[in-house]
Parts: structure tokens; C-alpha cells; sequence
């Protein structure tokens, strides 16, 4: 019986080194823009919340990676996320282009003055 995977290290680790790399920088960006965030699993992904409540989740797969950032923080970016593959509060970065590591930090400062504004 597999134990479930209950910290953000844990997670990375279960994906071969490149993807590791990737998601180590995704993690990396957003504390550097939510350095109070809480960082968990949660859903079975690696999760972040800001004034108890959730900020973002990413998760690695196969062919990308997906970062869910609520609806409002995608419904905010919807013209910069347009050429990903979406669903509700959620977008599809592809493995075979470069990740936007600069647009997911625009998303959680976004998503930390949103979660901050609801104090």
C-alpha cells in the first residue's frame, strides 16, 4: 500500500528530474510572491493559502503543468491564458514551451491582494 504524499517535497519527487526542476521553479515563484503563504497538499496537489484561504495549487503530468488559481484569478488573466487549454479555474501550461514563470507570478500577487482584500 502506497502512503500518501503529505509535503511539497514528497510531491516533486515522485517526477523525473526535468519535471522536478520545473516544478521546484513554479513552487519557488510563488513564495517569492506570497512569502506568508501556508504551503500543503491538498486535492492531492501542492496547495497554497493566504489569510486561510486558498491562494493557488499547481500539479505536474505527463505533457504539462497545471496551475489552478480560482476562478477570478484566471477569469483576471484570461487574455495572457488564452493560448493555454483552460477549465474552470484551471490552465494547462505544455511541457514542450517554456513555462510563464512570470505570468504565474502576476497571478499570485493578484490572487494574495484578492485573498488579502477579504480579510
Amino acid at each position: 500500500m502506497k502512503l500518501p504524499i503529505t509535503t511539497v517535497d514528497a510531491y516533486i519527487e515522485g517526477f523525473s528530474q526535468e519535471l522536478q526542476a520545473l516544478l521546484q521553479q513554479v513552487r519557488q515563484t510563488i513564495l517569492a510572491h506570497a512569502p506568508q503563504a501556508v504551503e500543503s497538499i491538498s486535492y492531492g496537489m501542492p496547495a497554497y493559502k493566504t489569510q486561510k484561504r486558498p491562494l493557488v495549487y499547481f500539479a505536474g503530468y505527463d505533457k504539462h503543468i497545471g496551475f489552478y488559481a480560482t476562478p477570478s484569478g484566471h477569469a483576471q488573466f484570461a487574455k495572457k491564458l488564452a493560448k493555454y487549454k483552460q477549465g474552470k479555474g484551471s490552465v494547462q501550461f505544455p511541457l514542450d514551451q517554456p513555462i510563464p514563470f512570470d505570468l504565474i507570478a502576476e497571478i499570485v500577487a493578484f490572487r494574495v491582494k484578492e485573498n488579502e482584500a477579504k480579510k
